[in-house]
């Protein structure tokens, strides 16, 4: 029940923060680069213990993060001003060329989970150093559109006026722009969404599912926009992830993983609903898509698949 998170930034220290308030694991250790950082998020978060659950967080290196059943990654390279967006994505790739052995030598059974943008491109680099350690890429996964599908259930749910926990529907593909909303596969209340819609009077109109879309597409840049990062509802998403690996829930998470050969979009990571347990992602389940949603998942594969053929052009 010991979680390691490397990278204590807004994003990393928040999950950290969510894990203690919902009493997941027994103990946290924080890892960074600036040791002062740690150890004073650290120092910080602990102080919320006594008013949530019995729970040990304390800082570190690598080598405390022995005997980790999970370790986030959530580090960053330092953003230099004028630096361009491709020297930045090499210095994030030289990160995790430190960072993913250094876990695994001292943590090599656990379950890296990556939080670290871009998160389909960071969770396929981490997956290949990871298996250079004798890690099989079903042990490494991303958020993928984790926290994109739950402002999809969100926001649905604030429409058709009924409790988000009650709709069902997944965010496919990218992490970004591409990504999918599978508006055939929704359901409320185990209902088809159109039948629930006819039920309640409720018209939902394209121009109600474009709004929707469009907030769920453009919630990371409203937020950025705002308050200069987004850590709450993704801090949220690694707790929720982290409770279920530890757990051994066998939930169903549209996180990204490195999809086998036998997909459609070989050599690409992208979000798909998997069955997630204590050993990491167990199975992807096939979707029954409409032709145009099967369309738009290719197509933003594509989009990952260009990214990733990026990346490895700076290697």
């Amino acid at each position: 029940m010991k979680v390691g998170i490397v990278g204590c930034g807004f994003v990393g220290s928040t999950a950290a923060y969510a894990m203690v308030m919902a009493g997941i694991g027994r103990e946290i250790v924080l890892v960074d680069r600036d040791s002062r950082r740690s150890s004073t998020e650290a120092d910080d978060i602990s102080h919320a213990v006594p008013f949530a659950k019995p729970l040990r967080v304390t800082s570190g290196s690598f080598a405390d993060l022995q005997g980790s059943s999970v370790v986030i990654i959530a580090a960053l390279a330092k953003e230099r001003p004028g630096e361009s967006r491709t020297q930045y994505l090499k210095n994030n790739c030289a990160v995790f060329r430190e960072i993913v052995p250094g876990i695994l030598t001292y943590a090599p059974d656990a379950v890296l989970v990556i939080a670290t943008s871009p998160v389909d491109v960071m969770t396929n680099l981490a997956a290949r150093y990871a298996l250079e350690q004798g890690v099989p890429t079903s042990r490494v996964l991303g958020t993928g559109t984790t926290i994109d599908t739950a402002r999809f259930r969100s926001l649905l749910g604030q429409y058709l006026k009924v409790d988000p926990q009650y709709v069902n529907g997944y965010v496919l593909g990218e992490h970004g722009d591409s990504e999918v909303m599978t508006w055939s596969l929704v359901t409320v209340g185990g209902m088809q969404l159109r039948d629930f819609c006819r039920l309640r009077g409720i018209e939902l109109t394209p121009a109600v599912r474009d709004s929707i879309e469009g907030k769920v597409r453009g919630a990371s840049n409203a937020i950025i926009e705002g308050k200069g990062a987004i850590y709450f509802g993704i801090g949220s998403a690694l707790a929720r992830i982290v409770d279920v690996i530890l757990t051994d829930q066998r939930a169903i998470l549209t996180v990204c993983t490195p999809l086998p050969e036998s997909w459609e979009g070989a050599n690409v990571t992208i979000s798909l609903p998997h069955l997630v347990g204590g050993a990491g992602i167990l199975e992807t389940f096939p979707l029954s898509l409409t032709y145009e949603e099967q369309e738009a998942l290719h197509a933003s594969a594509g989009v990952v698949r260009n990214a990733i053929k990026e990346m490895d052009a700076l290697m």
